[in-house]
């Protein structure tokens, strides 16, 4: 497939303004500016373009829902905090094509009727920070950020603000409090940030993928970006494949592809390393339900992934092969959640915190078998009852190894041991982190 999101990746400047320029850079917005606001939402609504980010939702509804009638200033405000474990395609877009994105942000203000956008990046990735404010600078001085930009009479100005690191900055009401000053906490809902946002003002928060697709559709029409892919799935798609396989990478390709494709073609990420077999799949990130060897022969899409009985979330997916220990892999994710919660809902802060001890107490050969339905207790009481869907994320690992795998979980408690062979553990930095 011809590569739309990433074409110019690995050449060595592909990410300069002039290259950018020199294959068609900026001629979307030029479209765009001629365009009513009206008739750009329209366009993406057409589209059927799904935010990129996890959830999934339309964003040309999501535009249509800022406030336009506010006499408040409006704003778009970029989701670059990418933290979810296993995803790593907007750090690539960032870094390799920091245009498509600024283009994407100005269309997205054009249509909201935003003069301002916010690029709000993990606070991680700090050569990308430098990348994307060097790049912006360049646009800037050559007419396409700024006032007035190409003569149109249109004034916008993008600027990037570095979070502290914090995994629930990804939350959209989470990132805005942060780009306030204050500490990252979701707040309660509604109001929307569609109606109360930033500062108190409309605001649509989209995925860094997300505003890439924008040019695209402006550029080659809605109808090129729905024909894609499957029916309300369309467009490119940045898939991370990692874990036990032979390439892992961000591969791009059309939401037709399957799962077992990305798995397994040499396209893709070629197969399981070391002659193994695979054992499953997290499909979205790591806050996603498992899905087994046999239930990959679905399309990589929003819904053909939840037809198999999980999320595709942000195409974060992680490859199990046959050597993983699920209980293991749990304790793992759930140190990251136990760490990254944000402390203001008690069945998340608390919850995480009482899984990953179980879990450890079985993983050492210490847990007895009412430990197995205590963790889905906890699990399930958790699942619904935060303010973000944070604590569904932290849950969802537990939840969903126990449901599939609890043969393993009972033979840790039955032997006193893991069940598995174990070298591997002993180069784990994260195992050793855990405990």
């Amino acid at each position: 497939m011809e590569l739309f999101l990433t074409p110019h990746v690995r050449d060595a400047h592909g990410y300069a303004l002039d290259a950018y320029t020199r294959h068609g850079g900026y001629g979307a917005l030029r479209k765009a500016l001629a365009m009513t606001p009206e008739a750009v939402i329209d366009m993406v609504k057409a589209s059927g373009l799904r935010g990129r980010g996890g959830a999934g939702f339309p964003t040309g509804l999501k535009w249509q829902f800022v406030d336009k009638k506010s006499p408040k200033p409006k704003y778009i405000c970029c989701n670059a905090d990418e933290s979810e474990p296993g995803t790593f395609k907007d750090h690539v877009l960032m870094e390799r094509n920091p245009h498509l994105l600024f283009e994407g942000c100005l269309i997205g203000c054009h249509a909201i009727g935003a003069k301002v956008a916010y690029i709000y990046i993990r606070g991680e990735f700090y050569h990308v920070q430098q990348v994307l404010e060097a790049e912006l600078e360049k646009a800037r001085a050559a007419g396409y950020v700024g006032r007035n930009i190409m003569g149109t009479g249109f004034d916008c100005d993008i600027y990037v603000h570095r979070g502290a690191g914090a995994y629930e900055a990804g939350e959209e009401t989470a990132l805005i409090e942060s780009l306030e000053g204050k500490r990252a906490q979701p707040r309660l809902k509604p109001p929307f940030p569609a109606v109360e946002g930033l500062y108190g003002c409309p605001t649509a928060v989209n995925n860094v993928e997300t505003l890439c697709n924008v040019p695209l559709i402006v550029d080659r029409g809605p109808e090129w970006f729905a024909g894609l892919g499957p029916e309300k799935n369309g467009g490119p798609k940045l898939f991370c494949v990692s874990g036990h396989v032979k390439k892992p990478g961000v591969y791009e390709a059309s939401m037709t592809v399957t799962l077992r494709d990305l798995v397994y073609d040499d396209r893709f990420a070629g197969g399981i390393r070391g002659g193994h077999a695979l054992k499953c799949v997290i499909p979205g990130g790591s806050s996603v339900p498992v899905l087994l060897p046999d239930q990959l022969d679905v399309t990589a899409s929003f819904d053909g992934v939840a037809q198999a009985g999980s999320l595709l979330g942000s195409a974060g997916i992680i490859v199990m092969d046959e050597t993983t220990c699920m209980v293991w892999a749990a304790e793992n994710l759930l140190h990251f959640y136990k760490h990254e919660s944000c402390g203001k809902c008690t069945p998340c802060r608390e919850g995480g915190d009482w899984l990953h001890r179980i879990l450890g107490k079985i993983e050492r050969g210490d847990g007895q078998m009412r430990d197995l339905d205590l963790l889905l207790s906890i699990g399930n009481n958790i699942m619904g009852k935060t303010l973000c869907a944070f604590g569904d994320a932290a849950a969802t690992p537990v939840l969903s190894t126990v449901k599939t795998f609890r043969a393993e979980y009972e033979a840790h408690v039955r032997e006193g041991r893991c069940p598995l062979p174990a070298p591997w553990r002993a180069a784990s930095r994260s195992l050793a982190a855990a405990h």
